[in-house]
Formats: C-alpha cells, structure tokens, sequence
C-alpha cells in the first residue's frame, strides 16, 4: 500500500511539472533573439603613419585607413592638434569605433610615442 501512494504522489507530482516545463519551452521558443549590447568603448591600434590624405579625411596606420570626422579628438605632445599636424612617418595611437558600414571612425588620435608605465 505505501508503494502505491508513493507511486501516486510521484505521478501526481510529474503531471504538476510538466505544464510548467513545457510552457518554460514554449515561451523560450517565441522570445526573440536577443541582440548584444553596443560596445562602449571602441577599438584601439598604435603604430606608426603609413599615409595621411586630407582630402578623403583619413589616416592610415599599416593596411587600414581610419576616417577623421570632426568628432576625432587630436592631441600632439599633449595640445589640441589638426589631421595637417600628422605626417608620415609619426606613432600614433588611434581609438576607433567601427560603423554599421564597416568604417572605421577615429573618435581619438594621439601622436607621438607610447606612454610606458610608471613602475610602483
């Protein structure tokens, strides 16, 4: 007799949980995809100036070409600087965010050689 109830309250309890396991799939089944977040901070490269076209309003460090938008931030030797301040040539330190086109906008631009840490 105790097997039997035993027998009951696991079958009871497996029809209890099944609506909610299967609503659990069904819900998971209609969400939409999430999308990922957009990054805050965007990419960075440093390297020396292959070329600098002011007319396209670019900079080329090694075999990519970065846009200079008037959002760019140029600094050199640590003062506000222009895209005519940098020749090829010169180390630059570029922070840049890709576009839904694939460009890669420069959002900074920092001339000059990389700072090294300081040792504690």
């Amino acid at each position: 007799m105790k097997k039997q109830i035993a027998l009951l309250a696991l079958a009871a309890t497996a029809l209890i949980a099944a609506p909610a396991t299967i609503y659990a799939q069904d819900a998971a089944a209609t969400t939409p995809a999430a999308t990922p977040a957009p990054k805050k901070h965007g990419a960075g490269v440093h390297g020396a100036v292959v070329a600098v076209d002011a007319t396209a309003q670019t900079v080329t460090v090694g075999t990519k070409t970065y846009n200079v938008t008037s959002d760019t931030k140029i600094t050199k030797a640590g003062q506000p600087a222009t895209l005519s301040d940098i020749t090829v040539g010169e180390t630059v330190s570029i922070g840049y965010k890709k576009d839904e086109a694939g460009k890669l906008n420069a959002t900074t631009i920092r001339v000059g050689a990389k700072k090294k840490k300081k040792a504690e």
